[in-house]
């Protein structure tokens, strides 16, 4: 008996700090319904703002065919959060061709993080504390252990798979 009852109030402390995923609010500074915090791919791609330019968008973007050669040759075990903002028109742009690249990359799923802010750039509950982040989209390279490896600000400086290649090189 006292192991079932520690074993509920266990999950039911993991379900009361457990943050909502895919959770909607009304952004004041944009005045229309946005994503906040933790997101899923399904979230923010079915999200429909944010979809109407997704599918497109992730439909004719093709990869540079000889960056993606040698990312795929450098890509282990890192992590990527990627912040962004479904009101964000770069966010809407850049958000669908980084994944079209991570999924050529076969880049596992459960390593990617996706975080939604308000028109303020700003998230709840702390998730974005020590981000030190300004504009979205941020796509942020971690190795395994966490620490950050380089960052792809607003857009690319060349192109997406050409600076994450660049942040790659960068770390062998």
């Amino acid at each position: 008996m006292k192991i079932l009852l520690s074993i509920t109030l266990i999950v039911l402390a993991m379900n009361v700090s457990a943050q909502e995923v895919n959770k909607k609010i009304h952004d004041q500074v944009h005045n229309k319904d946005i994503l906040i915090n933790a997101c899923t791919r399904e979230g923010i791609t079915t999200f429909p703002e944010f979809k109407e330019m997704y599918d497109p968008l992730y439909a004719a973007y093709i990869p540079d065919a000889a960056t993606m050669i040698e990312l795929k040759k450098l890509v282990k075990n890192e992590k990527i959060k990627i912040v962004l903002g479904t009101w964000c028109g770069d966010s809407k742009a850049n958000v669908p061709n980084f994944f079209k690249i991570l999924d050529a990359l076969h880049f596992k799923e459960k390593n990617v993080e996706i975080i939604a802010v308000d028109g303020n750039k700003k998230a709840e509950n702390g998730i974005l504390d020590g981000l030190d982040v300004l504009r979205v989209p941020t796509f942020i390279v971690l190795d395994k252990k966490g620490k950050e490896l380089g960052r792809i600000i607003e857009g690319p400086k060349t192109s997406l798979e050409g600076d994450l290649l660049a942040i790659y090189k960068k770390k062998s």
